[in-house]
C-alpha cells in the first residue's frame, strides 16, 4: 500500500487527465469553431499542472516547442487534455500534451484535436529560476 506521505516518483512517460472542459460558445472563432487561443491556453495549463507537481512549485512557460491543431473542436465538445512529462532537466520540465474532443452524449465521437510540446522553467519568488528538487535516492 502506498504512503501519502511519501508518493511514489512519477515516470516520465506517464499519462494522466490533466483537464476536462467543455467548449462553450463564448470561446469560438469567426467561423463558429472553437477558437485555437482556447485549446492552446488550455494546453499550457494542462501541461503546468504537471510541471509544478514535479518542480514542486511555481513555474512559467518559456517555450511551445510544437503544436499541431489535427481537427476542430465544436461548441458543446467535452474535451480532455492528457499530459505527461518527457524531461527534467536543473530547472526546466518538457511536457507533451493530447488533446481529445467528444461530441455529447456520443462517445464514439471522440478523437484527437491538438498535440503539443511545451518547455517549462521552475522559478522562485521573484521569477528567477531555481533547481528543481530531487528526491532522495532510495534506501535499501
Amino acid at each position: 500500500m502506498s504512503d501519502p506521505a511519501h508518493p511514489e516518483p512519477r515516470r516520465l512517460d506517464a499519462w494522466q487527465l490533466a483537464i476536462r472542459v467543455v467548449a462553450m460558445p463564448a470561446d469560438t472563432n469567426a467561423y463558429g469553431d472553437i477558437f485555437g487561443g482556447w485549446i492552446m491556453s488550455q494546453a499550457d495549463v494542462a501541461g503546468s499542472t504537471i510541471a509544478i507537481e514535479a518542480a514542486q512549485g511555481r513555474v512559467a512557460t518559456v517555450a511551445v516547442k510544437e503544436f499541431r491543431f489535427l481537427t476542430p473542436v465544436l461548441v458543446g465538445d467535452l474535451t480532455e487534455l492528457h499530459a505527461r512529462m518527457l524531461a527534467i532537466g536543473n530547472t526546466s520540465i518538457s511536457v507533451e500534451v493530447d488533446v481529445w474532443a467528444q461530441g455529447e452524449p456520443d462517445p464514439k465521437s471522440r478523437r484527437q484535436v491538438a498535440h503539443a510540446v511545451f518547455v517549462y522553467v521552475a522559478v522562485d519568488a521573484q521569477g528567477r529560476p531555481r533547481t528543481i528538487p530531487r528526491p532522495p535516492p532510495l534506501a535499501d
